[in-house]
C-alpha cells in the first residue's frame, strides 16, 4: 500500500470524525517526548546514531502537529507512519530483534481498524504484517551494527514495552469512551428530533403505552393536546426556512418550561407538536394548552423575525376514555384542532361532545 493510499485511509477518518485528530495531534505530543527520553538513553547506552535519529523523529512529530492543527492531514499522517516505519527498522538494524522496535509498528493496528475505510484496511494490516516479517528474517542473517550490552538491551527493550503497552492503554480507553459516546449519540437520535431536541413521533408514542397502561390499571385520567402553529407556512415564505427552524425550537423550549416533568412533549410532525398529561382531566389540560397559547402570544418574536409578527397556536384537547387506544384519543383531539382552525385560531378547542 503506497502512501497515497494511507494519506488517503486517514483523510476519510479525520475529516469524518474530528476527535481522530485531536487524539493523533495527543499521540504526536506523547511520541515525540518520549523520542526525547531516547536521545539521552541512547547517549547514555553508547549508540549516537538511535540518538541523532530521535532528533529527526521529533522534528517529524512536530511537523506532524502543525499540520494537524492547520487541518492538512494527509501530510500529518504521511510524516507518522514515515516516522515509525523508519524510526522501528532501524532500531532493530542496529540495536537487534530484542530491542522490541517492532511493538511501535503493532500500534497502528487498532488505528487501522477503526479509522480506515474498508478498501484500505485488509491492504494496510498485510502491508505492515509484512513490513514486520521483512525485519525479523532480516536479523537472521544480518547482525545488529552497533549491538548494545546485554544489560542495556534489556534496559531499552522494557523502556519500549512500557512505553507500547501505556501508549495501547491510552489508546483502549479513548475508543472505548469514543463508543460509549456514540452510542449516547445513536441513542439520542433515535429517540428525539434533530431540531427541536423533543421526542420524536415514534418516541412518544412508545411512552404513551406505558401512561395508557398506567391509566388501565388506576384508573388515573390522561389528557392529550395536539398543537399546530399557525399560519407555519407563511412564516416560512415570509422569513425563510431557518426561521422557521428557530420559531419551532423556541416553542419546544416554551413548552418544555411550562409544563411539568412527566408530561411527554413530542414534535408530532412538520410545525405540529403533541403533549401528553398523565393525571390531569381536560379542564387541567385546558388550562394548560391556555397558558401555553397566552405565552406565545407575549413572545418576543421580533428577535427572531426581524419584525413585530406574532405568532399564535391553535390546541385540540382531547381526554382518554376507557377502552379506547392512543390512537382514537389523538384523532378526537384533532378534530378539536380542526375545530379550532375554522374557528379563528390561536384558540384552545376542547373534544367534540
Amino acid at each position: 500500500m503506497d502512501s497515497k493510499g494511507f494519506a488517503e485511509s486517514a483523510e476519510w477518518a479525520l475529516s469524518r470524525k474530528p476527535q481522530f485528530w485531536r487524539l493523533a495531534m495527543r499521540c504526536c505530543q506523547i511520541a515525540g517526548s518520549v523520542d526525547v527520553v531516547f536521545f539521552f538513553l541512547f547517549h547514555a547506552l553508547g549508540s549516537p546514531l538511535l540518538a541523532w535519529v530521535n532528533v529527526l523523529s521529533v522534528a517529524l512529530y512536530t511537523g506532524a502537529f502543525l499540520a494537524l492543527r492547520h487541518r492538512r492531514n494527509s501530510l500529518a499522517v504521511i510524516l507518522i507512519w514515515l516516522e515509525v516505519l523508519v524510526h522501528a527498522g532501524l532500531g532493530v538494524v542496529v540495536i537487534g530483534w530484542e530491542s522490541g522496535f517492532y511493538y511501535y509498528l503493532l500500534m497502528f493496528i487498532p488505528a487501522i481498524c477503526v479509522s480506515a475505510p474498508l478498501r484500505w484496511m485488509i491492504t494496510a494490516l498485510l502491508c505492515l504484517w509484512g513490513y514486520c516479517i521483512a525485519f525479523y528474517v532480516l536479523t537472521w542473517f544480518v547482525p545488529p551494527l552497533q549491538p548494545l550490552p546485554e544489560a542495556g538491551l534489556r534496559l531499552v527493550y522494557l523502556f519500549n514495552l512500557s512505553v507500547v503497552f501505556s501508549m495501547f492503554s491510552y489508546l483502549s480507553f479513548y475508543y472505548l469512551q469514543m463508543v460509549v459516546v456514540s452510542q449516547r449519540q445513536l441513542r439520542k437520535m433515535a429517540l428525539t428530533d434533530p431540531l427541536t431536541g423533543l421526542l420524536n413521533r415514534r418516541q412518544i408514542t412508545f411512552l404513551a403505552d406505558k401512561v395508557l397502561a398506567r391509566f388501565r390499571r388506576g384508573g388515573c385520567p390522561v389528557v392529550v393536546l395536539l398543537m399546530d402553529v399557525d399560519h407555519f407556512k407563511g412564516i416560512n415564505d415570509r422569513f425563510g426556512h431557518n426561521v422557521g427552524d428557530q420559531v419551532l425550537q423556541e416553542i419546544a423550549g416554551i413548552l418544555q418550561s411550562l409544563l411539568r416533568g412527566q408530561d411527554l412533549i413530542g414534535r408530532w410532525g412538520g410545525e405540529e407538536f403533541l403533549v401528553i398529561l398523565p393525571d390531569a382531566d381536560t379542564e387541567t389540560g385546558r388550562i394548560s394548552a391556555e397558558r401555553i397559547r397566552q405565552t406565545l402570544m407575549g413572545y418576543d418574536w421580533q428577535a427572531l423575525t426581524g419584525e413585530d409578527v406574532g405568532v399564535t397556536m391553535s390546541t385540540g384537547v382531547s381526554e382518554l376514555r376507557k377502552g379506547e387506544t392512543l390512537g382514537e384519543t389523538i384523532r378526537r383531539a384533532d378534530q378539536a384542532l380542526y375545530n379550532g382552525k375554522v374557528r379563528g385560531r390561536n384558540r384552545v378547542e376542547l373534544e367534540p361532545g
